[in-house]
């Protein structure tokens, strides 16, 4: 073990979070999104038996936002005409607020089928069990 490491994050996982370098992507995928098809040119980690927000606020103690673009987090925009509330996208903002001092001016939206042309190009998908929908959200690494 290691000392000042979130629990939550894994082996694997740290691993990947040292090896990316700054402007790298990494989704945070909810247990609808296709991580399996859309990472076939990434690393993919599962960490089923957990939720989104847990995951973004261990990650976000070890990863910094790139400071170098306006929205260094996106979220996946919800299709015009579903109606599906979005109260998890408050919760996101709230994480980043504690580790980004833009807070909610991190944050940007993308459009579905955009966000998933920018998954495939990430460095990473961690396929969570999270159950809320459109609680994809993807991060830019910056600089320490």
């Amino acid at each position: 073990m290691l000392k000042g490491i979130p629990k939550i994050i894994s082996p694997a996982l740290l691993k990947v979070l040292c090896e990316m370098g700054h402007g790298d992507r990494i989704v945070i995928a909810d247990g609808n999104f296709p991580s399996e098809s859309m990472g076939k040119d990434a690393i993919v980690i599962r960490c089923d038996g957990h939720g989104v927000p847990e995951l973004l606020e261990a990650i976000l103690e070890l990863f910094p936002l790139d400071t170098y673009v306006e929205k260094p987090v996106s979220l996946m925009e919800v299709v015009k005409g579903d109606n599906v509330e979005t109260p998890i996208w408050d919760v996101y903002k709230d994480i980043i607020a504690k580790q980004d001092k833009r807070g909610a001016e991190a944050v940007g939206n993308i459009e579905r089928f955009a966000f998933y042309e920018e998954a495939k190009k990430a460095y990473a998908i961690i396929a969570t069990g999270e159950s809320a929908l459109y609680a994809n959200i993807m991060l830019q690494k910056g600089v320490v």
